[in-house]
């Protein structure tokens, strides 16, 4: 009975570890309010007719160009990856602005021209190489005028505010580097513009860690709950990606007003099509079958765990447990694994969200392993269900 206990131990230990391997995090940044993916934003999305009980929730495809004026005060709210509107757009965003509603801003870049136009500079933080993961912002409280820190262990895919005119533009959150990268600004006529440069703080994944769903509650209810209707941004999540090379090469005129890069493309078109035609009579050598190589993986680990029944190396066993669950952490979560003091397991729970109690349990057995002289299979199969459920987790 024992020896079918550690047999299937260890192949219950592998096929797990294979199944972890297996399943990656989509890492796609879409922000599109129909995706349930990490980075989708369908719950920012669900949630609007919480914060705006009162307000009429729509979706708008239509350029600003287009919008209405004397339809009563609107919230307009736009999250994408890159915003880059045409001038004729930005004039449009501000007389919209300019007539009370309000626009909600969040970009990871935001094009020159309504930067320049809001005596605003950003700063470009994947450019200089920092990490991409563990986002932490923070964000102002407007009662007790005191920041509130937010983090995850995601890709981080934010910018700052490197220039801004104090007088005009209200810091409402900051980096973790303590540099604006939330900001309001104010008209006359009562309509505002929020922009914010960590689209990512309004993902699925951001918004599901821990208690992060707060920032997204307290950032947009700086919108007035006044508002008559609150319009989600389609527009611009593909107007900012309309270029078409085709177009461009089609397009191109020098200063005599030719076309080179027409002429070469059709040139080109020209050349590949004389070469199928002249060597489509040309015949493919057959490729072989070659036969799947046989995977052996699971006759090993039985026959290695049959080795350690009949050796009775339980403490052996156990040694190479440890040694795998370091190892994981060294490469999944990119930690060095050399001292494991309470700093270490402060990370290790921060990044992985695995209870920290347990956690302290399982790595102080892990430091007492070395010293035993013999471990029981009682001992090693709890060693092993605390690893399970370790693994399940993260």
């Amino acid at each position: 009975m024992s020896r079918i206990l550690l047999i299937l131990l260890l192949c219950c230990s592998f096929s797990s570890c294979t199944i972890k391997q297996s399943k990656e995090l989509n890492r796609r940044i879409t922000l599109w309010r129909k995706d349930k993916i990490p980075y989708g934003t369908e719950l920012a999305y669900d949630g609007l007719p919480y914060l705006f009980p009162n307000a009429t929730i729509s979706v708008n495809k239509s350029s600003p160009t287009t919008f209405h004026t004397g339809e009563g005060k609107k919230a307009y709210i736009i999250i994408v990856s890159s915003l880059d509107p045409k001038p004729s757009e930005v004039t449009a965003l501000l007389n919209f602005v300019g007539e009370g509603n309000h626009i909600f801003i969040s970009a990871h870049r935001v094009g020159d021209s309504l930067l320049h136009i809001l005596n605003l500079k950003a700063g470009r933080g994947l450019e200089q190489g920092f990490e991409p993961d563990s986002l932490r912002l923070k964000l102002l409280d407007p009662v007790t005028a005191d920041y509130q820190n937010f983090a995850y262990p995601g890709d981080e895919y934010d910018n700052w505010i490197s220039s801004l005119d104090s007088q005009y533009a209200v810091v409402m959150g900051r980096d973790h580097r303590d540099r604006p990268d939330f900001i309001k600004l104010t008209y006359k006529s009562g309509g505002s513009i929020y922009l914010q440069l960590a689209p990512l703080a309004f993902s699925n994944f951001f918004l599901l860690h821990r208690n992060n769903r707060a920032y997204y509650e307290k950032a947009l209810s700086n919108l007035p709950g006044t508002v008559g209707e609150v319009m989600w941004d389609d527009y611009f999540r593909y107007s900012n990606n309309d270029f078409s090379a085709l177009q461009y090469i089609l397009g191109y005129k020098d200063k005599n007003g030719n076309f080179p890069l027409a002429w070469a493309f059709w040139l080109l078109l020209a050349l590949l099509a004389f070469i199928y035609i002249f060597d489509s009579k040309r015949r493919q050598r057959m490729v072989p079958l070659i036969s799947p190589l046989r995977n052996t993986s699971v006759d090993f680990v039985r026959t290695i765990g049959r080795l350690y029944f009949q050796r009775r190396d339980n403490h052996n066993l156990a040694m190479k447990m440890s040694a795998h669950f370091l190892d994981q952490v060294r490469t999944r979560f990119r930690m060095a694994s050399t001292t494991m003091d309470d700093d270490f397991i402060d990370r290790l729970s921060y990044r992985t969200g695995y209870p920290k109690e347990p956690l302290t349990e399982l790595v102080e057995y892990m430091q007492r392993l070395p010293d035993k002289a013999y471990v029981p299979d009682e001992e090693l199969l709890d060693f092993h269900r605390r690893l399970e459920a370790f693994y399940k987790i993260v």
